[in-house]
Order: structure tokens, then sequence, then C-alpha cells
């Protein structure tokens, strides 16, 4: 009786490990939470944080046009002689001794009108890199609740199935003692054994709450919101990387460092800003006289400033020089930074890509052969049943941790696709 209810358990045994090592995706309900694209999307569209940095950006755009005009043009309006045969002090220009029209145009020189658009486009293009660092820091961090929200439900999943699993090892163990051919133990370690997977269950479901939780909210969800189950993670790149080229998109690409070099930009345009206020600007004016009712009289005006001040100006001078440098020593440090964190990112990436592949490829194969192995063996009267469950929870352990190193790699990807601003599909 033991020997044929095994022969009919076996098969369904195998049929589930196999089905279960080849991850096969579950077919929820489609909605959010089942793939990570419209994830994305969705958090792009519901931070409000993304929204205003646009706005400034709008706004740091729209301050480069007038920071290179022209200053306001003056006009003016001056009264003569008012008491002079007016004895009733009539302001009509007709009735006092003369009237001036003044109308003045300053015109800044030695190039300090570029200088000045030059500061806020530099400006400009630093609010745009810091949009897109939020941008990017945003995707990384939903790409990262992604893997986790997935690694959660598929190690949920795994234990579901093991559970399966176990229940039919528990029904071949009962079949065999009742036939007396092991002792009672077996049937009992099986019970045992399936208690502990139910607790494991237990704490894995409260941590895909707790994953799906986290999800919501960097999408700009409530953090109770329905979620589909996940499908899949998104496919490594199919490109091969290298580390050098990282780092050369990294100091190319990645926004942090662009506003950076903006931002010293900007300080050494104002530094030579500065430097030309040493020079005067010249103003221009152009005044007609009215006398009576007409105009007799047409004057012109030229005005410099006198730039006496120099202590002052050689002041502003050394706190311009000094903020270039400062600009300068925080892009260094920024880009050591990031260079360490890129080389972290890389490094744990390559280490849980490779991981991956050889629990997936010879790992999980070899723990699926001494399963199958222990199995017979056990239906055979060969190996104890303490045997066959030390094989079936190396599979468990060997899956969980592919699924541990998959959810992983993806987590690394996102920060090294955060670190130098590219993503699949993007051009370098």
């Amino acid at each position: 009786m033991g020997r044929r209810a095994g022969a009919f358990l076996v098969p369904g045994l195998l049929a589930v490990l196999v089905a279960a090592s080849a991850h096969a995706a579950g077919q929820g309900e489609e909605g959010v939470g089942a793939s990570l694209a419209p994830l994305l999307e969705l958090a792009e569209r519901n931070n409000p944080e993304l929204h205003a940095m646009g706005w400034e950006v709008d706004a740091a755009k729209e301050r480069v046009y007038p920071a290179g005009a022209l200053p306001d043009p003056v006009f003016a309006v001056e009264l003569r002689d008012i008491g002079v045969g007016n004895p009733s002090l009539n302001l009509s220009p007709s009735q006092v001794g003369s009237t001036r029209y003044q109308l003045r145009q300053t015109f800044p020189l030695w190039g300090k009108r570029g200088l000045r658009e030059s500061v806020a486009g530099a400006e400009a293009q630093g609010a745009g890199s810091r949009s897109q660092a939020l941008r990017l820091e945003l995707r990384a961090r939903v790409k990262t609740a992604f893997a986790q929200y997935y690694a959660a439900h598929q190690a949920r999943r795994i234990n579901e199935e093991l559970g399966t699993v176990l229940a039919g090892l528990g029904e071949i163990a009962r079949a065999r003692y009742a036939t007396g051919l092991v002792p009672q133990q077996d049937a009992i370690k099986a019970q045992s054994e399936r208690s502990q997977l139910a607790a494991e269950l237990a704490a894995l479901e409260a941590e895909q709450r707790q994953a799906g939780a986290r999800l919501n909210v960097a999408v700009g969800r409530t953090a109770e919101a329905p979620l589909a189950p996940p499908q899949a993670l998104p496919p490594l790149p199919a490109r091969d990387a290298d580390a050098a080229a990282l780092r050369e998109a990294l100091v190319t690409r990645n926004p942090q460092l662009a506003a950076a070099a903006s931002q010293l930009a900007a300080a050494s345009r104002n530094e030579e800003l500065v430097a030309k206020n040493r020079y005067p600007d010249l103003t221009l004016g152009f005044a007609p006289v009215q006398t009576g009712t007409r105009f007799n009289n047409w004057e012109l005006m030229f005005e410099v400033n006198i730039p006496l001040q120099q202590a002052s100006r050689r002041a502003q001078e050394r706190e311009a020089a000094s903020l270039r440098r400062g600009a300068e020593a925080r892009r260094q440090a920024l880009a050591n930074e990031l260079l360490g964190e890129l080389g972290q990112a890389w490094a744990g990436f390559e280490a849980s890509a490779r991981q991956s592949r050889i629990l997936r490829d010879a790992l999980l194969p070899q723990a699926e052969l001494t399963f199958q192995s222990a199995l017979a063996s056990y239906q055979n009267g060969k190996v104890d049943f303490a045997t066959l469950l030390d094989a079936q929870r190396q599979i468990r352990r060997t899956r969980l941790d592919i699924v541990k190193a998959e959810a992983d790699s993806r987590m690394r990807l996102a920060d090294i696709e955060r670190l130098s601003g590219e993503e699949p599909g993007e051009s370098r």
C-alpha cells in the first residue's frame, strides 16, 4: 500500500518542483503593481516635489532674458522759474519759465550684460539638472521598492508551493507508517515541518504587506491601496556593462554633477562680472526744453558713474573668487562621493548577478536531483525521512536565495542607473 501510494504521489511532487523552479509569473489581476513601467509613470505623475521643481526650472529660465536686458529708461520733467511772472504759481508747463523733459538710458559696458545673462543661464541649467536628479532618484526609489515587493511576493509563493510538497511527503510518510515500513516519527516530522513553514509564511505575508506599502508610498498612493501581484522583474540590460564606461557616464551624464558644474560656471561668470564693476557704465540723456508753448532748446547729456569705492569692490572680488573656489571644491567632493557609490553598486551588482546565475544554473538543478534521488530512496527504504526533508529544505533555500539575488541585482542596477544618469533604452 505504501509503495502504491508513493507511486501515485511521486509524479505529482516532481511536477510541483519543476513548475516552481521555472519561476513562472502568476497570472494575477492586471493593474497597478503588476509591472514596473506603469509604476514609474505613476510616480512621476503623482510626485508634488517633482512638479514643484519643474515650476522652479521654468522660473529660472525666465530669469535669463531679463538678466541680459538693458535697464529701464528714466523719464524726468523739470519745471523751472515757477514764480517768475507767475504769481498764481500755475504749474502748467506753458505758464512756468521753462520746462525740461529728459529721457535717460543707462548702457552697461565691458560685456556686463552678457555676463549677467551667462550667470542666469548657468543657474537655469543647474535648476534643470537638479530636477533631473530628483527624477532619477524617484525612479530608483520606485525600482527598489518594486524589487522588494517582488521578492516578498515570490518568497511567499515559494513557501506556499513547498507547503504543498510537504503535504505530499506527509501523505507518503503516513502511508508507509500505516504499513509498518517507517516509524511514526516520520509523519510527526512532516507535520512539524509544515507547522514551521506556516509560521514562516505568516511572517512573509507581513513582509509582503510592508513591501506593498513602501511601493505605494513611493508612487504617491496611500499605503493600503491595493496592488496587483508582480508578474516579473524587469530584464537586465542586454549589453555588457563596463566599469570604466559607467564611470565615464557618471562624469558626463550624472545630473548632480551637472548641477554642480552649472553652479561652478555661474560662480566663474559672476567672478568676471564683479571684476568688470571696476569700470564705469555710460548713461545717455536727451532733453527738449519748453519755453511757453514752444520748444526752442535741446540738450544732450553724457553721464558715467565714478567707481571710487575700490576697497569695497576688492572685497566683492575676493568674495566672488572664494565662492568660485568653493564651487570647485564641492564639485570635486561630489564627484569623489558619487564615484565611490558607483563602485560599490557595481561590485554588488556583479556579485548578485553572478550568484543568481550559479544558483539557477548549478545549485538548483543539483538540489532538485538530490531531492528526486532522496525521494526515490525513501520510497525504497534506503534513506530516512530526515534526509528527504534536508533535500527539500535545500531546494527551498536555493530558490529563496535566487529570488533574493535577482531582487538585489535590480536594486543595485537602479543605483547604477541613478548614478550614471542612464537607463536601458537611452543612448549615451
